[in-house]
């Protein structure tokens, strides 16, 4: 192929300088354009109560299932977890989160508790210091966090409703995090009943796709 070892020399070292050239920019070469940046998905951890976890409806009818389709159709690359329980409080929330973050390591956390605390009558306190300490471990793991906040019926009094309502809005204040100021906004503060199952305390399949609707546009902004 080479006439000598002088031309075999000079080829070689020839196209190891066009290499380097075409590198460095020196020579008109095409240049090879460079591989695109890996896109992360997201995680949204949310972390419920039977609000959340679709207690009495049809699998994948809930406002978590339906977030999943809000996503995919916003073309907006995410994975939901629902690490939803029926009948948790926020202390059973507490204890659960270290371990789920340390397990999916979410970007986001939603955290939907309280309204167990206060059918149980507990210190409203108790609700307020549990659910600062979910949002904290939550931004110190790297997540951002929504808060989402509930409101008990008319029956436990004014005052009693008025500062449970507030005390989700002062945790998201302390914590920089963002707020649902209520979730079954416009299911649960008519004072009607009809989307409700008969225990007039989960709501109906119906609601559900309000119940997004209060979340959606709060989450968003922060993903």
């Amino acid at each position: 192929m080479y006439r000598t070892d002088e031309h075999r020399r000079h080829f070689i070292a020839t196209g190891v300088l066009a290499a380097v050239a075409g590198v460095s920019g020196l020579s008109p070469a095409r240049a090879v354009a460079p591989a695109p940046k890996t896109f992360q998905s997201r995680k949204i951890l949310v972390l419920g109560d039977s609000l959340s976890a679709e207690y009495g409806l049809k699998r994948g009818s809930g406002w978590v299932a339906l977030l999943e389709r809000q996503l995919k159709a916003e073309k907006i690359l995410a994975v939901v977890i629902n690490a939803s329980i029926s009948g948790d409080t926020s202390s059973g929330g507490r204890s659960r989160l270290g371990p789920l973050l340390a397990q999916h390591q979410p970007t986001h956390v939603i955290i939907e508790l309280g309204g167990n605390d206060a059918l149980r009558g507990l210190p409203l306190e108790l609700t307020r210091n549990n659910l600062t300490e979910m949002a904290q471990a939550a931004q110190q793991a790297g997540a951002k966090v929504l808060l989402i906040g509930m409101q008990v019926p008319p029956n436990y009094g004014k005052d009693y409703g008025e500062r449970f309502a507030a005390l989700f809005a002062s945790v998201a204040k302390a914590r920089r995090a963002a707020l649902v100021p209520f979730l079954l906004k416009g299911v649960a503060d008519d004072g009607s009943t009809r989307l409700f199952q008969a225990d007039r305390i989960h709501p109906k399949e119906e609601a559900h796709p309000l119940m997004l609707a209060n979340v959606w546009p709060e989450l968003k902004k922060i993903l």
